[in-house]
Order: C-alpha cells, then sequence, then structure tokens
C-alpha cells in the first residue's frame, strides 16, 4: 500500500512548528523527532488524521501560497479558534478564509458548508455567497447562510 504524506521544509523550526500545529489541533500526535550531529533533522507527527514531515533545510526554499493546509470546519466558533491559534505569534490574515502562520505556511479555514452553497444548483444564491465570501477575511459563516438564503 503506497501513502502519501505532505513533507514541509523548515530553515530551522520544524520541531517548533510540529509543537505548535499538535498544541492547536485536538487529535494530534508527535510520533518522531530524528536528530543528526545534535540537531532536528526531521519531525513526523499527525493533525486531525493527516500524517506530516517536516525537514530542517535552510532557508534555501519558502512556502508559497501555492501550498496550503485546507481545514474543513462546522462552527463559527471553530473558525474563530482556529484562525486566532494559527495568526498567534506572528502570524497574517489573508482573503477568503486564507492566513498564514508564523513560519510562513498557509491555511484555508473554511465552514465544511460553503462549498455545497457555491456549488447551488440556483445561480443567485450561489452568486451572492460568492460575492459575501470575497468581501471577507475569516470566514463568516452566519454571513454566507444570510447571503445564500437572500436576507
Amino acid at each position: 500500500m503506497l501513502t502519501i504524506t505532505p513533507f514541509l521544509w523548515f530553515d530551522t523550526e520544524a520541531e517548533e512548528a510540529m509543537q505548535f500545529y499538535t498544541s492547536i489541533f485536538p487529535r494530534s500526535t508527535v510520533h518522531a523527532v530524528h536528530r543528526a550531529r545534535g540537531r532536528v533533522l526531521a519531525v513526523e507527527f499527525e493533525i486531525e488524521g493527516q500524517r506530516v514531515m517536516g525537514l530542517n533545510a535552510g532557508p534555501r526554499h519558502q512556502f508559497t501560497e501555492a501550498f496550503s493546509f485546507f481545514v474543513g470546519c462546522d462552527t463559527q466558533d471553530q473558525i474563530d479558534d482556529l484562525w486566532d491559534q494559527l495568526i498567534a505569534g506572528g502570524g497574517r490574515p489573508d482573503q477568503c478564509g486564507w492566513l498564514k502562520d508564523r513560519f510562513g505556511l498557509s491555511w484555508q479555514i473554511v465552514p465544511r458548508s460553503l462549498g455545497s452553497m457555491l456549488g447551488d444548483p440556483d445561480p443567485a444564491r450561489a452568486e451572492r455567497v460568492m460575492h459575501a465570501m470575497l468581501e471577507m477575511v475569516k470566514l463568516d459563516l452566519p454571513a454566507l447562510h444570510r447571503a445564500y438564503a437572500g436576507s
């Protein structure tokens, strides 16, 4: 059986990032910290069922928005909590539910119901939701529901 695991390239902060991420997501596990020459070389961990590896390999490569973690949320409280924790300590918000954490990694904090609202067969409903979303930084689930309902 094959496995596919996201592999994140850090300068020197793979272990710090792993500790940060596993402190935020309740279903997290630290699997391994690999050391070489007395320093952390790589880490292996799991967040919400997704296995992730991190490598300390120097500043040669930086994260871009071309890769992000997409987190589906059920409630506004989940969105708010994850948003606040992930931007803490130097992260920054972006548009439409995207943010960068303090390590420069992009995250999308999105209500699970957004896809069905945007894909509604009624083009007016879908358009209202799209317009509302494009005006948001952190996504506001009640406001998206109001746009969907046309109220």
